[in-house]
């Protein structure tokens, strides 16, 4: 079936208090969507955020972003006065996001709540915590530990607490246990809040495509709590770590430092820990788009401690078994697989047997690298697509299309021109065009980045790899998404049989 979708972080939606949360500026972005007969809203993970801010790189797999909490339901449970929220300086900028700021004031009111919660009963939050065992206390524990040590990673933190030992947890919880608690409660409130969104969401026949990051981030509750999950020696240190080799961007490759997974365990469980996982993700979304697909068919691996990704090596991954064991456990679960990149022959196996649709960037369509029968090979022009798959215009690591648009090659520029048969060099008249041939192209489904049916420049890039300070930032002011977007997004998803 055909349809189509717009991505969109939950942080770049509009509003007050500094970023975009589960607001009354998300449910208005629903009936947008719904107006607009788009079937899929994207977003991205929605784990608390660690150093530098990436949703890629979060304190844990299974919590939620507390800072997504809407202060204005708070607000009207009565555990905040507006007065509080509109006093508290969450950035000066409507269109950025101050992290740093965010850091300090966020979880200032969010304490406020909290205390003012008290000692009163909840059965829903009691029924929260006991469905959510398997994850949450460690992930409560994991962030008092690290607020009682300064923020600190937990391999700095003292030899017991540490390595999980229980004495020196029982001691912790004993003079800790309101943090703990204060910890679990912005889970429950996440957790209420986003489920409320997406009921809504379902309601008016939109659903949610969720955003999962292969690895887990090496400072996190996952590796604190499960060491045995990951490539760890007897003291607790990633013996190898992830990211990608050498290539035509990068002569030493790319050090994403995350710890790799001991697969071997992994099977010996029956993959127990990925199938909790995708549990929770199923339940969260209604679509999987699982980040870096190819590891599971061969991963690179980097010795420890390395300077650069040059010495990795390639090795096995899980491959087929591992979906196979998720949907014997779970049934059939709606997952797109991220196989972008140098890909293989292998991969490419890997993922018609799963049968999960692949995905395709239009932006990777016109590389002049490539000019050489390029029309033949290149994978990403819209000809060569097939029907089980989900195209975008660029992803959030992408330029944006105006933006790409003008930094392109002369040459790559005028391929775009011809295939879009197009003599303007406007480069919103040619944005304007490349969402056209998206939304044509026989994939079952497309998704398109709002900045792109908005022509944005790249002010409103989400992530631009390898650099750090200046990413996730960028948020929608609420007068972008009039009734004359709202109508050409309904007219091109109507012409091209995806409404």
């Amino acid at each position: 079936m055909r349809a189509s979708g717009i991505l969109m972080p939950i942080f770049s939606l509009p509003g007050k208090y500094g970023i975009g949360c589960f607001s009354k500026e998300a449910y208005k972005f629903v009936d947008f969507l719904a107006e607009a007969k788009q079937k899929y809203w994207q977003i991205l993970p929605v784990g608390p955020t660690s150093y530098g801010d990436s949703p890629y790189q979060s304190f844990s797999t299974f919590a939620g972003n507390p800072y997504f909490i809407d202060l204005e339901k708070l607000i009207a449970d009565g555990l905040l006065t507006r007065e509080e929220c509109d006093r508290t300086d969450f950035g000066r900028r409507e269109d950025d996001i101050d992290y740093g700021q965010m850091y300090i004031s966020r979880y200032r009111v969010l304490r406020k709540a909290f205390a003012n919660v008290g000692d009163a009963k909840d059965s829903k939050f009691d029924a929260f915590l006991k469905e959510n065992e398997f994850w949450i206390r460690d992930y409560a524990l994991f962030m008092a530990i690290k607020d009682a040590n300064g923020g600190k990673s937990f391999f700095q933190w003292e030899s017991g607490l540490r390595h999980h030992e229980e004495k020196a947890i029982e001691k912790f919880v004993a003079k800790h246990a309101d943090e703990i608690r204060f910890y679990e409660w912005l889970q429950y409130q996440f957790y209420t809040q986003w489920y409320e969104l997406k009921a809504y969401a379902n309601e008016r026949k939109v659903q949610i495509i969720g955003d999962i990051p292969i690895y887990v981030a090496e400072d996190s509750s996952d590796v604190w709590a499960h060491p045995e999950l990951f490539q760890m020696d007897e003291e607790g240190n990633p013996t190898a770590v992830a990211g990608c080799p050498p290539d035509g961007f990068s002569a030493t490759g790319q050090l994403w430092g995350n710890p790799l997974y001991l697969w071997d365990y992994h099977k010996k469980t029956g993959f127990a820990w990925w199938i909790q996982r995708m549990k929770k993700c199923n339940e969260l979304y209604d679509m999987i788009r699982i980040d870096h697909f190819r590891g599971f068919d061969q991963y690179y691996s980097i010795p420890a401690g390395s300077e650069n990704a040059v010495n990795g090596s390639w090795e096995d991954g899980p491959g087929l078994e591992l979906f196979t064991a998720i949907k014997d456990a779970l049934g059939e679960l709606n997952i797109i697989a991220e196989d972008l990149g140098y890909i293989t022959d292998s991969v490419r196996k890997l993922v018609r047997d799963t049968g999960f649709p692949n995905m395709k960037v239009l932006e990777f369509a016109f590389d002049a690298r490539d000019q050489k029968d390029s029309e033949e090979t290149n994978d990403y022009l819209p000809f060569n697509y097939d029907k089980n798959c989900v195209v975008y215009t660029g992803t959030h690591d992408n330029e944006t299309l105006r933006g790409w648009l003008g930094n392109i090659t002369p040459a790559e520029f005028r391929q775009v021109q011809n295939y879009c048969d197009e003599k303007s060099r406007d480069y919103g008249v040619l944005t304007d065009k490349l969402v056209r041939q998206a939304q044509a192209s026989t994939a079952n489904i497309c998704i398109i980045p709002i900045q792109d049916y908005l022509k944005l420049d790249n002010h409103a890039r989400i992530n631009m790899p390898s650099t750090t300070g200046k990413n996730w930032k960028w948020r929608l002011q609420s007068k972008q998404l009039d009734e004359m977007t709202l109508r050409k997004i309904r007219t091109l998803t109507r012409i091209y049989g995806r409404g």
